[in-house]
């Protein structure tokens, strides 16, 4: 399944679990003074580490190439609409807060506080 390039403006490749090679969608958005880095899942295009099993890694290593703080970015994951019938497939955006507990990691964000940031 193939993810439309509108949810990324690159692909990103990154060293996933046990140093795999790894490919992700990437955005990054200025809005209201906020720094967005929004990463999307490939699905099948990625040969390694899913974005959400890569989680902080992945961040630290956008900030890295990107020359940006990890401390000044909003980090979101993206799990891209595929067109599938199954609803796993359905477009889905989450706020993840590396320093919170597991229960309350992540946020899923709703359509205008996507549109405000993507569009």
């Amino acid at each position: 399944m193939k993810v439309s390039p509108t949810y990324y403006d690159e692909q990103f490749p990154f060293r996933g679990q046990w140093d795999m090679e790894s490919l992700c969608g990437l955005k990054i958005r200025k809005v209201d003074g906020k720094t967005y880095v929004i990463v999307t899942e490939l699905y099948q295009e990625n040969p390694g580490t899913s974005v959400t099993y890569a989680g902080q890694s992945l961040r630290d290593q956008i900030c890295e190439a990107k020359g940006l703080n990890p401390a000044d970015v909003v980090y979101l994951e993206c799990n891209p609409d595929t067109n599938s019938k199954l609803s796993f497939y359905d477009e889905e955006y989450f706020e993840v807060d590396f320093s919170a507990d597991q229960q309350h990691r992540y946020r899923q964000l709703d359509k205008e506080e996507i549109k405000h940031i993507v569009d």
